[in-house]
């Protein structure tokens, strides 16, 4: 069985977004109780890429939480995971990382996410749920009937993404995923703690 990260709220980095030096908003969002980071800066030179997530590691795994990246196998290594990109092959990141890494794929249908897991992914993003500010007009946006109908084929593995604000994370969970990623709700915010706890406390709503 999958074990992700508790409580389950994936928060993926975008510095371009963020109203704070990434390292900050981290903090502060592990303070407020975030045990799950993902280092997304795809388009950062390799060094400083990895240099960040050394910065990153330092933070989270004294809180017990744990850190994953984007698209960087080389990276990943020094990390607790990995989170490919649609189409990406979690058997053959798996054989690179071992057993114990979080291995992830983003999905935006049930046929991606269906063949994700069989491929032995330990969870998959599914989305786009709403309208979002960090990708304005990306289509298409699943209904929740349809995406909740997709992540019960796969309990324990679906985690909600795109547009979700802590609003929406009741009927998510009540819908049957797991948890959900967020980005710029986070790295937009003036607090980020205040965020943070925000989401949590609707996913534990969701969960009750």
């Amino acid at each position: 069985m999958t074990r992700l990260p508790t409580p389950p709220l994936l928060l993926i980095t975008d510095r371009r977004q963020a109203a704070r030096p990434l390292d900050e908003i981290v903090a502060d969002a592990l303070a407020a109780g975030c045990r799950w980071v993902s280092l997304r800066e795809k388009d950062l030179p390799a060094g400083e890429r990895l240099a960040l997530l050394h910065r990153l590691v330092c933070l989270t795994w004294p809180a017990g939480a744990v850190v994953t990246v984007h698209a960087d196998l080389e990276a990943a290594a020094e990390a607790d995971g990995l989170h490919l990109a649609a189409g990406g092959d979690p058997a053959a990141a798996r054989r690179r990382l071992g057993s114990s890494a979080l291995i992830g794929v983003s999905c935006h249908t049930g046929d991606e996410v269906d063949a994700a897991v069989a491929a032995g992914a330990d969870y998959v993003t599914l989305g786009t749920l709403a309208r979002t500010a960090s990708k304005p007009g990306y289509a298409p946006i699943l209904s929740l009937a349809e995406a909740g109908a997709i992540a019960r084929r796969h309990p324990g593995r679906v985690i909600a993404l795109g547009g979700i604000g802590p609003d929406l994370l009741p009927g998510l969970v009540a819908a049957g995923f797991a948890g959900a990623a967020v980005m710029g709700g986070v790295m937009r915010a003036t607090d980020s703690t205040a965020a943070i706890r925000d989401y949590l406390a609707a996913l534990g709503a969701g969960a009750a």
